[in-house]
């Protein structure tokens, strides 16, 4: 398993640098990012979360939608975003914590495939919400940054950051 990175560590604040090279290296990236997340039972895995600043995520939101599986994002962009929606959010790199974040409800991402191929697709429900939260990861954006000041002095103080 790949080290998870937890709040506080710098990489988690940065903007990820977009991929170029798709080749066997980021197949095999692409896989350790997805046991990671397993192991770690996620259902979304940045790579900054695992310290590398690459613009690239991992999904799997089968333990929600059964008829899902493993997906990889290379270099995704929202291109429209519509609706709103509030739900209860946690993330592997700011452990034992779940608050309420409002995101769009539902997106129209472009993306690219482990082997470079351009993508056009519309998301809604969970999958748009994993998908804009670990986005959130490559801009170097926590979900905590959308609470309240209070709710953020709180997380930061646990965390010490």
């Amino acid at each position: 398993m790949m080290k998870l990175r937890i709040i506080g560590d710098e990489v988690l604040r940065q903007v990820a640098t977009e991929v170029t090279d798709f080749d066997e290296n980021l197949a095999h990236l692409v896989d350790e990012m997805i046991d990671t997340m397993h192991s770690a039972e996620g259902i979304g895995l940045a790579a900054p979360q695992v310290g590398i600043s690459r613009r690239l995520l991992v999904i799997d939101i089968s333990p929600i939608d059964e008829k899902s599986g493993p997906r990889a994002f290379i270099n995704p962009v929202i291109m429209e975003a519509t609706g709103e929606c509030q739900l209860e959010e946690g993330c592997l790199s700011i452990p034992d914590v779940r608050e309420n974040v409002t995101r769009p409800e539902k997106i129209l991402l472009r993306y690219q495939t482990v082997t470079g191929e351009m993508e056009s697709e519309p998301f809604d429900g969970w999958m748009a919400r994993v998908l804009q939260h670990e986005i959130d990861h490559l801009n170097g954006v926590l979900f905590v940054d959308y609470l309240s000041p209070v709710k953020k002095k709180l997380i930061s103080r646990q965390f010490a950051v």
